[in-house]
């Protein structure tokens, strides 16, 4: 083999384990039903990215980008979901000419810290349930660490421990997305042949 192809290999074989590490990276560091009971419960998701806040934060706030379309109405994140990172700003969802749903409300925004919503998510909002979203970024190890905790409550149709596990397993998927979209600009898993 020519020293030529031998370089093309060793820098394929870079990029190669590059990308793997950033999307490594990008797993969540926690994930986790913090408490549950009759009356609400608490999810914790962390992932570490090799981006600074500002950048992490960007991200975040490009959230059609990174949400996962299987967990929207519209079956359309890139085309329908929208996050105006300020106060008073929507996580709202178009589903078509004066449709959509307004998934959660902005109640505190300090870029590029912390940016807090309320509202219940998806099947929780045609019950009696109030949520509160806190997406944390603070800078870790030459990049940033992404946490999100959702605290839920309310009355249901079974009690609230039941959702937790359900909520945790949507939510772990859009904090692991976010994290792989941060790092290669790419939310989807990365398939392995």
């Amino acid at each position: 083999m020519s020293k030529a192809a031998l370089n093309a290999v060793s820098k394929a074989a870079w990029v190669t384990i590059f990308v793997a590490t950033m999307v490594l990276s990008s797993m969540p560091a926690q994930a986790e039903v913090v408490r549950s009971s009759e009356l609400g419960f608490t999810v914790t998701h962390s992932v570490n990215v090799p981006m600074p806040p500002p950048a992490a934060w960007s991200a975040l706030s490009d959230v059609g980008r990174w949400w996962d379309s299987e967990h929207t109405y519209s079956g359309d994140a890139p085309r329908n979901m929208s996050l105006e990172p300020f106060v008073g700003g929507c996580m709202c969802e178009k589903l078509g000419m004066y449709a959509g749903i307004e998934h959660m409300r902005v109640i505190y925004a300090q870029p590029p810290k912390t940016l807090r919503l309320v509202g219940a998510l998806g099947p929780l909002q045609e019950f009696a349930v109030t949520g509160s979203l806190t997406w944390t970024i603070e800078a870790a190890g030459g990049g940033s660490k992404v946490t999100m905790a959702y605290t839920a409550s309310g009355y249901t149709d079974r009690p609230m421990a039941d959702w937790a596990p359900l909520v945790d397993s949507v939510l772990v998927t859009q904090v692991t997305r976010l994290g792989r979209f941060i790092s290669t600009g790419n939310p989807a898993e990365i398939k392995r042949e």
